[in-house]
């Protein structure tokens, strides 16, 4: 793994979003341009707090850049449930029991879309699993698991985080945290990320699970109120007592095409992410914060771009090894 960058406290930045009232000291909010890495919006964004199932963005990562390592197709390799799921506790929506079988594409479907805790659990026994037996360790296949995840959040210079588990309910003694700020740079990370875009993307997925009653079907929709809005991508939603309503979700626009000195054309890529914490009206406060975060970016590159102090300017975020 690359060392973390430094990275300077970020400036808390009160800010009225148009029709939607001032950001109140009980949330966290940060907007960010990702290929610039230019912070646009930023209010208690470095407050560490529980994040609920924006952790199975982490999960998602890891479980992709596993399959992508081994040169395995999601679609063909099956996960079997395991016997800690009756631990996990919460909604099951596909039914899941031990025992059952699925594609890991479809239980990252049901995990990222559906937020299946379930799901998320199946997948990191599963890589952990694998994980465990080609390190030639004896160790608890999830803990391996999240010890990826913390790994990949340690490369990403994401150093108010932890990661207790795949799915993101607070269990006692085994309570994770994140900010604003962190989960922003992990966003940033998973849309590089194009198996896992596919996937966050989808409003629906009809996935399959077999079990010993034979093979059966679920549609599972995506929580994302945003998916279907134009430019709209992902990725997550997460809800828990501790953590409130949350959401990280990402926007492109179209490239901007400006005429270079030599009378070439050069199109330059735009995307934000904006991820708000602990806040009840969560997917109108994050439309809020896109007008908002493309107002400020648009004056940002009309001003020509100026940057005076990196670190606490810009989000920049690794590729780690």
């Amino acid at each position: 793994m690359h060392p973390s960058p430094k990275v300077r406290p970020l400036s808390f930045i009160c800010l009225t979003i148009l029709g939607l009232g001032p950001l109140t000291a009980q949330e966290s909010a940060m907007v960010v341009e990702a290929y610039s890495g230019k912070i646009l919006v930023s209010a208690n964004a470095r407050q560490k707090r529980p994040v609920a199932s924006l952790t199975k963005i982490a999960t998602g990562v890891v479980a992709v850049d596993w399959a992508t390592a081994a040169g395995i197709d999601p679609g063909e390799v099956q996960v079997t449930v395991p016997p800690t799921v009756t631990l996990v506790g919460g909604p099951n929506p596909m039914n899941l029991q031990p025992g059952d079988r699925l594609s890991l594409r479809d239980a990252l479907y049901s995990a990222m879309l559906g937020s299946d805790n379930l799901a998320a659990l199946s997948v990191a026994d599963h890589v952990g699993r694998e994980l465990v037996r080609r390190r030639g360790k004896n160790h608890d296949p999830v803990a391996e698991f999240v010890g990826e995840m913390n790994r990949l959040a340690k490369g990403l210079g994401m150093r108010q985080t932890r990661f207790a588990n795949p799915h993101g309910l607070e269990r006692p003694r085994a309570t994770g945290h994140s900010t604003a700020a962190d989960i922003a740079r992990l966003s940033v990370y998973a849309m590089r990320r194009n198996a896992l875009t596919f996937i966050m993307r989808q409003p629906e997925r009809q996935v399959i699970v077999r079990g010993a009653g034979g093979e059966r079907s679920y549609r599972v929709r995506n929580t994302n109120e945003l998916i279907g809005e134009p430019g709209i991508l992902g990725l997550k939603t997460g809800t828990t007592a501790a953590a409130g309503p949350c959401l990280s979700v990402c926007m492109d626009r179209n490239p901007l095409v400006r005429t270079k000195p030599d009378g070439t054309k050069g199109a330059t890529p735009r995307r934000l992410i904006a991820v708000v914490l602990n806040q009840p009206d969560r997917f109108n406060r994050a439309r809020g914060l896109i007008r908002q975060g493309w107002s400020a970016y648009d004056s940002w590159i009309a001003s020509g771009a100026p940057v005076g102090d990196r670190e606490s300017e810009l989000l920049v975020v690794p590729n780690p090894e």
